[in-house]
């Protein structure tokens, strides 16, 4: 304002004022600024917290519409994230398994930012794959199209969900893993099946070129995977309310082999024929949690069937879809059986297994059923006696062999009405439960007849399991017990309507327990070899 004119007599103590008041106006700019600093961060601490409240609400109103289930992978999932240098996750299962919502969950509890795709709902997300892997690359094409999305380093989690249809995602994982600013989590249904992410489905889809080589490549090395199954029979308790204490007092109960009080007893059993009828998938769970009706519980299995049969079809090797449904749908044919080894000409007359190896393959690379290999010795290791060719098949969770016995059978269950058809349902259990505590499955049979249902390792002793819906007597287990030195067998266990009991090598408990089978691996502890000692002794003899 001042700025050429001379300052005279006239005007000097004007410009001095000026000059004086000037040094206040810059300090309250100062202070005005670190204000506005101050009043920005403050403002961006409260977004955050108010998306971290919206996100809560949220995951209420899902819990209010699905109950949230308490599931024991969450505890793997923390022990990865906690894992220095941890690699991009990948979560494979059957589908509809709860894959997608546990990533979700776990994401939005755990970062401050997170960038959600399906790249079946939103297959327009792919192209931000094709082409350049560089992850700068990615996250440009990724911020064309999605308006708003944030990449913040060492706070954002990606979530690739439904990556089986994204194979160039896949492959991503390593130059994600190398760039190591952002956490990555994909899931995947059908990772394991053959002709995944084959070349044919990509150029109909238009949109990768041959010159985009390595696009089929999965980063081994690059990656961590975790496999994920339907609830277990605990997981249901816990989606039931059942106190943590109660599980406590079962495991001691079945730690020191004594019998379960009367009142606990029967409320298991009746919990145990709610989780057969049932099964372990979350959404008939929470159907039922919600609406406490078996028929919404029925809806939501035919739904899952009908995604399972079309996937069969929409994914499996031209070769095999005539024949991947005839062995599905052949289980309960096969387990009605007295002896219930899976025949080829059940699944059709005729039928022979060069027509339905690749099919029954791509079942268990699915995920939708688990096989039993028969070994004619009870002796470790069980994998180096099982014969190939000979093999029972179970469904991978009890509740898909319910829906496919058709309608009825979850009140035959809940009524104990189940006639000759119970025994393969509670095999079928077993197998269910070995299966989520990711154990391959063998059982015994001799030409002679003598059969035992499972063959497990328990502290390093291959142990004998029979399963029994009621209380039938097993002579097998008599006749192997009987000649314990010819079986090499020191004790079995007999599942059935039992309370906890032992006679003997003979422990007995009731089908609930199952979960409570500890087939974690015996820990190895080697004393350290004295090297200084061994070199000492050397030198001596050698003078």
């Amino acid at each position: 304002m001042l700025r050429g004119k001379i300052i005279t007599s006239k005007n000097y103590f004007p410009c001095l004022l000026l000059a004086r008041s000037a040094r206040p106006v810059q300090v309250r700019q100062n202070s005005l600024e670190k204000l506005r600093l101050t009043a920005e961060k403050s403002l961006e601490k409260l977004r955050w917290v108010f998306e971290k409240s919206l996100k809560k609400v949220y995951f209420c109103f899902q819990i209010k519409c699905h109950t949230m289930l308490k599931r024991k992978i969450e505890d793997d999932l923390i022990a990865w994230k906690n894992k220095p240098g941890h690699k991009p996750l990948v979560i494979m299962g059957i589908r509809q398994c709860g894959k997608t919502y546990i990533s979700r969950h776990f994401a939005e509890q755990n970062y401050k930012n997170v960038v959600y795709m399906n790249f079946i709902k939103q297959p327009e997300r792919i192209n931000a794959f094709v082409g350049s892997k560089d992850v700068d690359s990615i996250l440009l094409n990724l911020s064309a199209q999605i308006k708003g999305v944030k990449f913040i380093p060492e706070e954002t989690c990606l979530i690739f969900d439904e990556i089986q249809e994204c194979p160039e995602a896949r492959t991503s994982l390593k130059f994600f893993k190398e760039d190591g600013r952002f956490d990555v989590i994909a899931t995947g249904s059908l990772l394991g099946v053959q002709g995944y992410g084959d070349e044919l489905k990509k150029r109909r889809r238009k949109m990768v070129q041959k010159k985009d080589l390595g696009i089929n490549s999965v980063p081994v090395g690059s990656e961590d995977i975790i496999e994920m199954y339907p609830l277990d029979f605990e997981e249901f308790l816990w989606a039931n309310g059942m106190n943590p204490d109660v599980i406590e007092a079962l495991r001691k109960f079945y730690t020191e082999e004594t019998p379960v009080p009367e009142g606990i007893h029967v409320a298991m059993r009746q919990y145990l024929n709610l989780y057969v009828a049932i099964g372990g998938l979350p959404a008939p769970i929470n159907a039922f949690l919600t609406t406490n009706n078996m028929n919404a519980v029925s809806e939501e299995y035919k739904g899952i069937l009908k995604e399972y049969r079309d996937d069969m079809v929409k994914y499996a090797p031209d070769k095999d879809k005539p024949h991947i449904r005839e062995c599905f749908n052949s289980i309960p044919k096969q387990l009605a059986k007295e002896n219930k080894k899976f025949q080829y000409s059940k699944v059709k007359p005729g039928g022979r297994g060069e027509t339905y190896l690749g099919s029954l393959q791509w079942l268990e690379d699915a995920g939708i059923i688990c096989r039993c290999y028969n070994t004619d010795i009870t002796g470790l290791p069980m994998e180096g006696n099982a014969k190939d060719n000979v093999f029972k098949v179970y469904t991978a969770d009890i509740g898909l062999l319910i829906e496919m016995l058709g309608p009825g059978t979850r009140a035959d269950i809940l009524q104990g009405n189940l006639g000759g058809f119970k025994g393969a349902i509670f095999e079928n259990l077993m197998a269910d439960t070995l299966h989520k505590k990711q154990q391959s499955l063998y059982y015994f049979l001799k030409d002679s007849g003598l059969e035992l249902d499972f063959l497990v390792r328990m502290k390093g002793e291959c142990v004998p399991l029979e399963v029994k819906a009621k209380t039938a007597q097993a002579k097998s287990v008599q006749t192997v017990l009987k000649h314990a030195d010819k079986y090499h067998v020191k004790h079995i266990i007999k599942f059935g309507d039992y309370n906890v009991g032992r006679e003997g090598q003979l422990l007995t408990l009731p089908n609930y327990m199952q979960f409570l089978l500890d087939l974690e691996p015996e820990k190895i502890v080697l004393e350290p070899i004295d090297v200084d000692a061994v070199n000492a002794l050397a030198k001596k003899i050698l003078g």
